[in-house]
């Protein structure tokens, strides 16, 4: 091989970097304007902010497949003709609705709650026109345009050590006192009224989140996990596999941060929160990348996110209030260490060690 040849082929194996800065661009800019378009409207108390935060988490596979389909030639998606192309259209559609209902909900608070219900028909739309294409198409089809579903198995192992994690998480709470158990008549108002049996109550509302919410929410959380572990992670994996998700980690992590500063997740604690969201994002980031490496399925990464707030939601904010956010189990400093743990022992699979596949179900 003579030295144009090996130039070219260690060029090969690095990082675009030059797509790798227009996709950060583009995710931090769209991304952080929503952010600061909420932080003008009042922050976090303004009514409309679930919605927006949902109108956000599709900001990074929004420019992924804009970037993917109309400018990066060398992408799998690059003008597919293949039936997923349907989907990313509908997506687009998505995102527009999303836009111009934020828009409107910043406008008229009033018309939050109406949309948001609205606003849930592009995701059922969009499971739905999945399932059609799938059917219609075949498997290497999809998987050739790095969206394919994964294995069942590691949907759900890793779904169940999930729900694991976060249950043991509250346990803890109550068991060191670091928390206590949330009374559901103060809370919930409507479960007062309802006088259901409170295990009713608590079976429904378990229902509703480990089971039927991930799926409800599974378009939404694709528009984080195929920008983050469809595009980026593979470019970055080209480091290293460790390398590259603990960067990806670290990039993900930084993308929260304006939220943080308004006071979502570690509310009270701006420069703390900043700190343990970066390593939160990193402890995920290994997870989630553990489970495409070992599904070869995009899909099995954004089920595990929507199980994984599903599940932190139910167990640590719904069962179990946490005395401190800081110091107490859920996502606090011995959630992390624990994390940490776990992430250490992913790490010890042969599959951390191998070269290939480096992009989800290629």
């Amino acid at each position: 091989m003579n030295l144009q040849a090996q130039a070219s082929s260690v060029e090969s194996i690095k990082p675009n970097w030059r797509q790798v800065g227009w996709y950060l661009l583009l995710t931090f800019g769209l991304t952080w304007s929503i952010d600061l378009a909420l932080y003008l409207a009042g922050g976090l108390t303004n009514p409309s902010t679930k919605l927006l935060l949902q109108f956000q988490m599709l900001m990074p596979a929004f420019c992924a497949l804009l970037l993917g389909y109309f400018f990066f030639k060398d992408n799998p998606i690059f003008r597919t003709r293949h039936l997923v192309r349907w989907f990313i259209y509908l997506y687009f559609l998505m995102t527009g609705l999303y836009l111009a209902g934020s828009i409107a909900c910043l406008v008229n608070p009033d018309l939050t709650t109406s949309l948001s219900l609205v606003l849930l028909l592009p995701s059922v739309v969009g499971l739905i026109l999945l399932v059609v294409l799938r059917l219609k198409g075949s498997k290497q089809a999809f998987a050739g345009t790095g969206m394919a579903g994964g294995k069942a198995r590691i949907w759900f192992v890793c779904g169940l050590g999930l729900v694991i994690f976060y249950g043991l998480q509250s346990w803890f709470n109550l068991l060191f006192k670091l928390g206590s158990i949330v009374d559901l008549k103060v809370a919930f108002p409507q479960f007062a009224a309802s006088q259901l049996p409170e295990s009713t109550f608590l079976l429904s509302t378990a229902f509703n989140a480990l089971i039927l919410g991930p799926f409800l929410g599974l378009i939404i959380t694709f528009g984080e996990e195929y920008g983050w572990r469809g595009f980026l992670q593979t470019e970055l994996m080209r480091l290293g596999r460790i390398r590259g998700v603990l960067l990806l980690g670290l990039i993900w992590g930084i993308w929260h941060w304006p939220v943080i500063w308004m006071g979502y997740n570690y509310p009270g604690q701006p420069l703390l929160g900043s700190i343990f969201m970066v390593a939160y994002c990193i402890i995920l980031a290994y997870f989630l990348a553990y489970a495409v490496l070992k599904s070869n399925g995009l899909w099995t990464a954004a089920y595990l996110h929507a199980l994984n707030n599903q599940s932190l939601s139910f167990f640590v904010m719904f069962l179990v209030t946490p005395s401190s956010v800081i110091y107490s189990f859920g996502i606090g400093l011995p959630a992390l260490l624990i994390g940490a743990l776990v992430v250490a022992l992913i790490l010890r699979d042969p599959i951390w060690k191998e070269s290939e596949p480096v992009r989800p179900s290629l």
